[in-house]
């Protein structure tokens, strides 16, 4: 078997398992039994169960940036201004999101190792992602607040992790949200379908009005 064969046999087969499992509950020896390759493989390709991680997420998260990155030099170019609105920022993150698992494996796939880099991620992930990735979503932060300049700083962070949740939370139950759909309500939903049902809802979060402030507490008697 040709190195690349065994490279891609092995990351094919943990992205399937870190998707399915989570990460600490997969071992080495689970992959390379499913990818039918021997554990000194594992070792001599990657050199560690954590080295694995990071290139499971390489394949999506390298093209990701790319294009990404190219998607908002267009859009800067067209508003000299500096502030893209809102929805434009948003349909083109979605359109690239859903360009790039195409090349690989499905997008649930995908959106079950985004919501596993988030409630998951061990000390070495997070600091792999952000130091590899972390400008291209600091850029995108950037032109959401040009966008929503009446937003606090601080909710606008929390806005933007409960879309997050909201997206990986739709796009990785895809298959059970479609079954529903047509055994209860008779709709054959594409991706794209779904993806322009959330965008609304996506956008009116991040508009919506300020949360009133908290009351004060009442003092312990």
């Amino acid at each position: 078997m040709a190195q690349t064969d065994t490279v891609t046999r092995i990351l094919d087969t943990a992205e399937v398992l870190f998707a399915e499992r989570g990460f600490a509950e997969t071992s080495l020896r689970t992959i390379t039994s499913k990818a039918r390759v021997n554990l000194a493989a594992v070792n001599y390709h990657f050199g560690s169960k954590k080295a694995l991680i990071q290139a499971v997420f390489a394949r999506y998260l390298d093209p990701f940036t790319v294009r990404f990155h190219h998607a908002l030099d267009e859009l800067e170019a067209r508003h000299d201004d500096g502030v893209i609105p809102l929805e434009e920022l948003l349909e083109t993150m979605a359109r690239t999101v859903l360009e790039v698992p195409a090349e690989k494996h499905s997008l649930k796939v995908f959106m079950k190792l985004l919501g596993l880099a988030y409630s998951q991620a061990q000390g070495h992930l997070r600091r792999y992602i952000q130091e590899e990735y972390g400008s291209v979503f600091t850029r995108f932060v950037e032109l959401v607040r040009r966008a929503t300049p009446e937003l606090p700083d601080a909710e606008r962070f929390w806005r933007l992790h409960f879309v997050l949740g909201t997206v990986i939370f739709t796009l990785s139950g895809l298959d059970a949200l479609r079954d529903i759909a047509e055994k209860d309500y008779q709709e054959h939903v594409s991706v794209r379908d779904l993806i322009r049902r959330l965008r609304p809802v996506v956008v009116a979060a991040l508009n919506a009005p300020l949360p009133p402030p908290a009351l004060p507490r009442a003092k312990a008697s």
